[in-house]
């Protein structure tokens, strides 16, 4: 029993390094759009003492077990690799080596639950056989868990960056009729929404520095369609590119995308606060609903024995 507990602590000790490992800090990601912005990367000796400390014994201890464990979930095509990056980038993952240690990941999950199911089956005396169905079972919940951890992800940063869309809309609305074109716009709300919203902030800027880069626009749009993977931005893009297209007002077009998205936020909302009343009937019967029942009616059933005990004596 220990050893398993054991085993299944390593095993949510290696998901955890490997999270660890795809992710940078906030501050680091500061920094490198910061670089990026001013066009240049930054010859400050101290930054680069810390970029190398920064590259710890764990770290490259998963960088030489990746190759190893990735292999037997390795993509057979390059359209699968690709589909991988674009989910990991719309979960926030876009280290070079994210694809990698996510595939290791599953190998190493793996492998780790399914010795501490096995061994845990052992202790409590299984048979053979029940042993390694149990540890298969345990390989397929371990093999599964990353892509459940990377769905959760992208859920959560798809959800934030939809909350962040009308307002970022309304300062794209000022800028455009305050002289601004498109592209300024989307630097200036990018640089205003990096505290209220950073993950709609952190994308603004990426699609910036591509159309600075020479990018057309529509691609750039369509690239930042393509990492965050929200329809409301896929509705967003459509809109911008057909105003241009047709030549109508594009401060007009965000208007009325905002107004749409903030209806449907605040409907969404209502939604949510109609589904409270139903989620609470479990915790209710369950949990509430007999501690009720207890504290009105144990006093009179305890009465009503003692009556009957005092009846009985006569």
């Amino acid at each position: 029993m220990t050893t398993s507990m054991l085993l299944g602590m390593m095993g949510l000790a290696a998901l955890g390094l490997v999270v660890f490992s795809l992710r940078p800090t906030k501050k680091d990601d500061k920094e490198a759009v910061s670089r990026r912005m001013a066009g240049g990367s930054s010859a400050d000796p101290a930054a680069a003492i810390k970029e190398q400390a920064r590259q710890s014994v764990t770290a490259k201890m998963m960088e030489r077990v990746a190759p190893i464990a990735m292999r037997p979930v390795m993509p057979k095509s390059g359209a699968e690799m690709s589909q991988l990056r674009l989910k990991l980038a719309a979960a926030g993952y876009r280290n070079e080596n994210s694809p990698s240690l996510f595939l290791a990941s599953k190998t190493l999950v793996a492998v780790l639950a399914a010795v501490a199911v096995g061994i845990y089956s052992l202790s409590r005396g299984n048979e053979v056989q029940s042993v390694f169905g149990l540890a298969i079972f345990g390989a397929a919940l371990g093999f599964l868990a990353p892509n459940l951890w990377l769905s959760s992800g992208m859920k959560k940063r798809g959800e934030a960056v939809r909350n962040g869309l009308p307002d970022a809309l309304d300062l794209m609305v000022i800028s455009v009729e305050a002289g601004l074109a498109l592209d300024g716009a989307l630097q200036r709300v990018g640089d205003e929404m990096r505290t209220v919203h950073p993950e709609l902030s952190e994308e603004f800027q990426i699609t910036t520095r591509e159309a600075q880069m020479g990018i057309p626009r529509a691609e750039s749009l369509t690239n930042l369609t393509e990492r965050t993977q929200v329809a409301e931005v896929k509705s967003l893009v459509a809109i911008v590119n057909q105003a241009e297209k047709f030549g109508t007002s594009i401060a007009r077009a965000l208007r009325n995308q905002a107004d749409a998205l903030r209806v449907k936020r605040r409907q969404a909302a209502e939604e949510r606060a109609q589904k409270v009343a139903v989620k609470l009937m479990l915790p209710l019967i369950l949990f509430i609903f007999p501690a009720i029942f207890v504290v009105l009616v144990g006093p009179a059933a305890m009465r009503m024995i003692n009556m009957a005990k005092t009846s009985s004596l006569f």
